[in-house]
């Protein structure tokens, strides 16, 4: 039985920012930080999840559809989960979702298979919660950049893709800021390249 990973899968900008300027929860991606995504709003793997029909089936739709179904679960912060809580009663989700948060709050229990769960003791409970679930499927860190830290600092994760898009914000949310000054080493195992965007795909350690 194939081993869940714990797998980082985000879009970042040229100069390493994951929203624009002015985030907040009324401005998720910051001013700007939606064009960070517009090379997924026409693909098929996108639209499905969202309910939508048709789309385009390309190699980037072939990578974000294989991320979706590599994981059984989702880690993410409460300001990411301010943002996907107003999508309404049917997130594109479709599988548990724990939130890293400091509020208590009962489970959320959407339509489709999605499930919010208030995690308020940490990134290694969260963890364990998710694999407990997620079975041999991967455990996904979805954001933001604070929760992406933590992972990183804590040694947790296993890979990392990153979809580069190519375009400087110049200012924003970056995911790679307030890590450690100790080195942590990455082993490429993968690079597709996009008229729109280029994937790169990390392993951490030797």
């Amino acid at each position: 039985m194939r081993e869940g990973k714990v797998v980082l899968d985000i879009t970042m900008s040229l100069d390493g920012f994951i929203a624009g300027p002015n985030d907040g929860p009324e401005n998720p991606l910051g001013d700007g930080g939606e064009r960070l995504h517009e090379w997924v709003y026409d693909l098929a793997a996108f639209r499905q999840p969202h309910g939508l029909a048709g789309g385009e089936t390309n190699n980037d739709s072939e990578i974000l559809d294989e991320a979706f179904n590599r994981s059984g679960a989702i880690i993410c912060g409460k300001r990411m989960f301010d943002a996907a809580d107003g999508w309404g009663d049917d997130p594109p989700f479709h599988k548990p979702v724990f939130v890293l948060t400091h509020e208590d709050r009962e489970e959320l229990v959407k339509k489709g298979g999605t499930t919010f769960t208030f995690v308020t003791d940490g990134i290694e409970s969260a963890l364990e919660q998710a694999r407990s679930v997620a079975g041999s499927k991967d455990v996904a860190i979805a954001g933001g950049a604070n929760t992406v830290q933590q992972f990183i600092k804590a040694g947790l994760l296993d890979e990392m893709q990153i979809h580069v898009a190519p375009m400087m914000l110049g200012g924003g949310v970056r995911l790679f800021d307030r890590l450690t000054s100790q080195q942590i080493d990455l082993k490429k195992t993968g690079v597709i390249d996009s008229p729109q965007v280029t994937h790169l795909r990390f392993r951490f350690g030797n």
